[in-house]
């Protein structure tokens, strides 16, 4: 069965899919963008800022879902400059501890509302 989770503790969708959807035991997070769900905005232009806040916002839907971030599998971050990697790095750090997510990190040409940062998730949900 598929379970669409959403919240407004984190950003809505700024397209056709869902925050999160729940299935079996796994609960798949889109991609978060360095939006305030409070004011509708990016955070901040600053990489390690935005980067804060798409952690922020992933850590709100899993616990709309009944999870915790601590439960998180893999993670892709993408950059639009690597050279941001190190900084981002010790902010993704601080979100989680051993044992790390499985993780992916890519540079990409541009990201959507033209964010720096983007990150989305796996999250176990037992």
């Amino acid at each position: 069965m598929i379970e669409q989770i959403s919240t407004t503790d984190a950003p809505g969708a700024v397209g056709p899919y869902s925050q999160a959807i729940k299935v079996g035991d796994l609960l798949f997070v889109s991609g978060q963008l360095p939006i305030d769900p409070g004011t509708g905005e990016f955070n901040s232009v600053n990489a390690v800022e935005q980067a804060e806040q798409c952690l922020s916002n992933l850590r709100a839907i899993a616990k709309a879902a009944g999870t915790e971030l601590s439960r998180t599998v893999k993670t892709t971050v993408l950059l639009t400059d690597l050279g941001d990697f190190i900084e981002v790095n010790g902010v993704y750090a601080s979100f989680f501890s051993p044992p790390f997510p499985a993780r992916a990190c890519y540079e990409v040409k541009a990201l959507p509302k033209g964010a720096k940062v983007e990150i989305e998730a796996v999250i176990s949900l037992v």
